[in-house]
């Protein structure tokens, strides 16, 4: 009976194990790796390249309403011309500043960086002696101005016509004479040194001119040469090439 029994657990015992077996190894297998996803391909787009900065712009000049003592300039103006004294204004006497006259010549007037004014009482002559920054002035420069800068000097009319290009001293100068919207006898000047710009207005001409020939200026090109006569080319006749006077025999 006892034999029996065991007879009939055997299989169920075989059963058991192979099936403790499996699970056994399954639990000590690797499981299989996840597959690896295909990478991607490089990127073709450009790599962007910073923008240059653009340079920025020096600010224009702008009229400067502060008047600094310019001793050279000062020591420019003679104390006497014509046989008059010429009275340059102390600095803390008068409140003209260069912006008040940068009016009068426009961008070149936003330069100006000192005035001077002097006068003469009798016969009335005022002077300006301005400094100007930046790249020398020519005296045509100031061509395009001409008409504000007589009104600057209490000139009737805004008109270019009146002035013409003059040599005074050996220096080119724009002049404005005497015409119906002056005082008796009056003539303007204005020119440029360069570096330095002048502007006058007196009743007496021969005085202005005496003033305009002891200050700088702008030298009056030279004219050309005239070419010397060629002695070679002399159209003076030889005595052999003078014909005979005398009759044919």
């Amino acid at each position: 009976m006892i034999a029996s029994r065991l007879a009939s657990l055997r299989p169920a015992v075989a059963a058991c194990a192979v099936l403790a077996a499996a699970i056994a190894l399954s639990a000590c297998s690797t499981p299989d790796p996840s597959p690896t996803p295909p990478s991607e391909a490089p990127s073709t787009a450009p790599t962007p390249v910073p923008a240059t900065p653009e340079p920025t712009p020096t600010p224009a000049p702008t009229p400067r309403f502060t008047n600094e003592p310019d001793t050279a300039l000062r020591n420019l103006i003679p104390t006497e011309a014509g046989g008059v004294e010429i009275v340059v204004a102390p600095f803390d006497e008068f409140a003209l500043t260069p912006g008040d006259i940068a009016i009068a010549y426009g961008e070149i007037g936003d330069r100006f960086a000192s005035l001077v004014l002097a006068y003469v009482s009798e016969p009335r002559t005022s002077l300006y002696a301005m400094r100007v920054d930046g790249e020398p002035v020519a005296t045509e420069d100031l061509e395009p101005h001409l008409a504000t800068a007589g009104r600057y000097v209490g000139i009737a009319g805004l008109h270019r016509e009146p002035w013409v290009s003059d040599v005074v001293g050996g220096n080119v100068v724009w002049t404005r004479p005497e015409d119906n919207a002056t005082a008796l006898g009056t003539h303007i000047y204005t020119w440029s040194s360069g570096e330095h710009l002048f502007l006058l207005i007196g009743t007496d001409d021969a005085l202005n001119r005496s003033i305009i020939e002891l200050l700088p200026g702008e030298p009056a090109p030279t004219p050309p040469p005239t070419p010397s006569p060629d002695p070679s080319a002399s159209t003076d006749a030889s005595p052999s090439e003078i014909p005979s006077a005398s009759p044919e025999g």
